[in-house]
């Protein structure tokens, strides 16, 4: 079962990823992405992988040591709860970032080497965007584009 989950957890992410790089000027991909609840599915996994742990996890996490993280993450469903966790929230800053772009009127041809980069290596996707971003203004409240 978790190594069904752990396939599943980016399965169910990589269609929102496909629409913010694929077709970023598509009506639909504007409408999907706009929702917060896209990483609902990622979500779930994380929860049906972590609540039943949780016994083990929140010692783990309140009182961090480097032995006790290693010591969960080297558990398969620890290794597939942190991947459920990652993906979860690469999602969640990669859509803040493709919707901050949208309102910048940064190309998508600069986005989407920023959002690759944040699917693969999360927190320098971000860094790479909070870099770029300062080059474009927001547009003024209330303009259409």
């Amino acid at each position: 079962m978790t190594e069904v989950l752990f396939t599943l957890t980016f399965a169910v992410a990589a269609p929102f990823w496909a629409l913010m790089i694929l077709a970023p000027k598509w009506s639909v991909t504007a409408r999907v992405i706009a929702s917060p609840w896209i990483v609902l599915p990622g979500l779930v996994i994380y929860a049906v992988l972590v609540l039943p742990a949780l016994g083990e996890v929140l010692p783990a996490v309140a009182s961090p040591s480097l032995d006790g993280v290693r010591e969960l993450l080297g558990e398969a469903d620890g290794a597939a709860a942190g991947w459920a966790h990652m993906i979860v929230f690469d999602l969640f800053v990669g859509r803040w970032a493709w919707l901050d772009s949208r309102e910048r009127r940064v190309p998508s041809l600069v986005m989407a080497p920023v959002l690759l980069l944040t699917i693969l290596l999360g927190p320098l996707g971000l860094a790479a965007y909070l870099i770029i971003r300062g080059r474009w203004t927001p547009r003024p409240a209330g303009a259409e584009g």
